[in-house]
């Protein structure tokens, strides 16, 4: 495959918080249109790892590239070609759904001429056209959460970056939420999104399971099973991580 088909990079990136390695020497790349994911329990890195790729976060070690940026020399650049979404759902509750997503298309610099055509595409497309006069602390967390998706992609970014976007929402939200992850997949985003839900790894095309700040495995979900010689990701990160600490005892 040609390196520009790359569009995220990272070798060898290692976070460090005093003598805590949260980060430890991790080294992937994510394809165009790719659907990537991060899976691991809360506390593996993942979190970490992808403030990095945001530009929000500092390297102790190693290189990223995002969109061919270096996140290290030019964050700014990074951030403006990246959409991105937390697991708290960075919303104003005291603003209607419109009211936020008129706020978030000044905040990603969305052209005037441009801010009607994105913001009624975000709300047909996240499906909450019914609610655009609502408060947004009165949606249900499924819909805070297409909200907040749709807030992160007002300004058409190349890359997507999810972290534990479906926490706290109940399993059709979840579902949901991801049907909306395949369309931007298929309208040509790359979508980078990060779970502990063992069951959403079977959704990425292709996934890097993390554990105590290191990769333990990257590949397709099926490609992985195989190896593992398990019906399931939850069986296959369940024996990588007896493996593991198997190694490290």
């Amino acid at each position: 495959m040609n390196s520009d088909e790359w569009i995220v990079e990272a070798e060898g990136l290692v976070k460090r918080f005093g003598d805590f390695v949260a980060v430890d020497h991790i080294s992937f790349r994510v394809r165009r249109g790719e659907i990537f994911g991060f899976l691991g329990p809360n506390g593996a890195g993942k979190s970490t790892a992808i403030r990095i790729l945001c530009g929000l976060l500092r390297p102790s070690e190693g290189k990223a590239l995002v969109a061919g940026i270096d996140v290290i020399v030019d964050p700014e650049t990074v951030r403006n070609n990246i959409g991105y979404m937390s697991q708290k759902f960075s919303l104003y509750n005291d603003l209607t759904v419109e009211e936020n997503i008129d706020f978030f298309s000044g905040i990603y610099g969305v052209p005037d001429s441009l801010r009607k055509q994105r913001k009624e595409y975000v709300l047909k497309m996240a499906g909450i056209e019914g609610q655009r006069s609502a408060m947004t602390r009165d949606l249900s967390a499924g819909w805070k959460q297409r909200l907040a998706l749709g807030c992160a992609i007002l300004h058409d970014p190349l890359i997507v970056i999810l972290d534990e976007p479906t926490s706290g929402v109940d399993p059709i939200a979840r579902r949901t939420f991801w049907d909306l992850i395949y369309l931007l997949s298929e309208s040509g985003h790359t979508v980078f999104v990060s779970t502990h839900y063992m069951e959403e790894a079977e959704y990425c095309h292709r996934l890097a399971l993390m554990y105590r700040g290191k990769i333990i495995a990257l590949g397709e979900p099926s490609a992985l099973k195989t190896a593992a010689g398990k019906a399931s990701m939850e069986d296959v990160f369940v024996t990588l991580i007896e493996s593991e600490e198997r190694r490290l005892s």
